[in-house]
């Protein structure tokens, strides 16, 4: 990206176009994040996607993250691409643990595994997710294993007899 960041488009539309949803903006390492408001995710998603300036056509990851114990505990990530433009964005959210987050896959269907895996791995659940199921443990497998709660070693059972005991 050679012009400017902060008179990129990147924030320039953003900020017209949905100034009331951005919580804040920073950049890193020539790359532009916003934190944004959850309730507005779907409306910058599909602002992001359809407009001719933006055209981020490739959702490339959503990730979660866990900052137990911080209030609120959690931060969605999705990281896009603008394939024609050859720019990129980040956009995250703040989530509480046991609140629901908007899912992005009617907007992009490479959000359907993505939103599984933060799912399997931190107990976010994204309402109207076409088939939210866990992807990597067993559906009867407890807890959530990329928690910062989640015991190292595991909880113990009959396969794991040096786990620590559930509480």
């Amino acid at each position: 990206m050679t012009e400017n960041l902060q008179d990129s488009i990147l924030i320039k539309n953003l900020k017209e176009k949905i100034s009331t949803s951005i919580i804040e903006t920073f950049t890193f390492k020539n790359e532009v994040a916003h934190i944004i408001k959850k309730d507005s995710l779907l409306q910058i998603c599909k602002f992001l996607k359809d407009d001719p300036e933006m055209q981020f056509n490739f959702l490339v990851d959503v990730v979660g993250v866990d900052y137990f114990p911080q209030k609120p505990r959690f931060e969605v990530v999705y990281h896009f691409y603008s394939i024609p433009k050859k720019h990129r964005i980040r956009l995250k959210i703040k989530v509480e643990e046991n609140e629901k987050v908007p899912s992005v896959a009617s907007i992009w269907k490479s959000a359907d595994w993505a939103e599984r895996e933060v799912y399997d791995m931190f107990g976010i659940v994204f309402e109207n997710h076409p088939n939210l199921k866990r992807i990597y443990m067993p559906d009867d497998w407890d807890g959530f294993p990329l928690r910062k709660d989640y015991p190292l070693r595991g909880y113990k059972d009959q396969y794991n007899p040096f786990g620590e005991e559930k509480k």
